[in-house]
């Protein structure tokens, strides 16, 4: 039986080339800012997010002080959506557009201008935003590396909260269980090359948009000579432009990433677009996706110091058993 899944972010907008001269410019600067100097004047603040009916989180935002809209936190997407029906209502004044590169291919999407997007206390100013449906996102916008920029992601989930800090603001508390992974960016995001599933070495990019972990089909090759791959079931992926991709998904024995290890994570391979915009597509790669992430008690992303931070939790031992399995 085939099943669907429907994916946000990162493993949908893995990223956003633009359509004119102008607005590339705009796109280099925002994929570089995080390297220049550092906002101090942001407060630690935490926001409660929520989670709908296929566990995604999502957290309140204001828009040129309306709101609150639900927002996606996506560290996978380099640049913020919007729906078109908040688009409208808002009266936002349309962009030059963009040619947005998901899982299933490249296609063509407006844009328009944010004045002011607000989650912490801080105002995000003039975003360019690609205008999607939120039927297909399944929330009012996703927030991209453009809105987070600089910035260190904390998700808390047992308090089921999201702080978004300064990189410069000292880390959560060194607590039992804290284990820190140094990583790389590439366009945007963190990479974690000290990884191997089932013994193979592979790249690992954190993807908080990413409903489940995505493989490309060189994981899949590497995996096949191991026996610890479990059954293959036939899934079909949306995408937030309603595109489908076919792939299959199976169980992985375990994962490793800097000393810590997932068992029986669900992964689903497919022949994803994302690994070619990111050059992953010809050696083993896998968008790491909330399923596994929320194995954890804390997780940490930070895109200045370039290191992936996670908490296990008091009740496990390093390797984690995951019970995230599709009903």
């Amino acid at each position: 039986m085939q099943r669907r899944l429907l994916l946000a972010g990162g493993a949908a907008v893995a990223a956003l080339a633009c359509a004119s001269p102008a607005a590339a410019q705009t796109d280099t600067a925002v994929l570089h800012a995080e390297s220049g100097p550092i906002d101090k004047t942001t407060q630690t603040e935490d926001v409660r997010y929520k989670k709908d009916s296929a566990e995604r989180m999502t957290v309140p935002v204001l828009l040129s002080g309306h709101g609150p809209y639900r927002f996606l936190v996506d560290t996978g997407a380099n640049r913020t959506a919007v729906s078109r029906q908040v688009a409208s209502q808002l009266r936002f004044v349309s962009g030059a557009g963009a040619a947005l590169h998901d899982a299933a291919g490249v296609s063509n999407v407006s844009t328009a201008t944010v004045p002011t997007l607000q989650l912490t206390r801080k105002e995000v100013r003039n975003i360019d935003a690609a205008l999607l449906e939120s039927a297909n996102m399944g929330a009012d916008g996703i927030l991209g590396t453009d809105s987070l920029r600089a910035q260190r992601v904390l998700f808390d989930f047992e308090a089921q909260t999201l702080s978004i800090v300064p990189s410069a603001v000292p880390d959560f508390k060194v607590e039992p269980g804290t284990i820190v992974v140094q990583g790389a960016r590439k366009n945007g995001r963190l990479v974690v090359t000290d990884a191997t599933a089932n013994d193979r070495p592979l790249t690992v990019v954190v993807d908080t948009g990413a409903q489940y972990s995505i493989g490309n089909a060189a994981l899949r090759r590497a995996l096949l000579g191991s026996k610890a791959l479990g059954p293959a079931y036939q899934v079909e992926l949306q995408t937030v432009t309603g595109d489908r991709l076919a792939g299959e998904y199976m169980f992985v024995r375990e994962l490793e990433i800097g000393g810590v290890t997932l068992k029986d994570l669900l992964v689903v391979f497919a022949d994803a677009h994302t690994f070619k915009t990111l050059g992953f597509d010809k050696k083993p790669a896998l968008l790491l996706g909330m399923n596994a992430m929320k194995a954890f008690k804390k997780v940490s992303i930070d895109f200045a110091s370039r290191k992936l931070r996670v908490v296990i939790p008091e009740h496990s031992a390093l390797d984690l058993k995951l019970a995230a399995r599709l009903r």
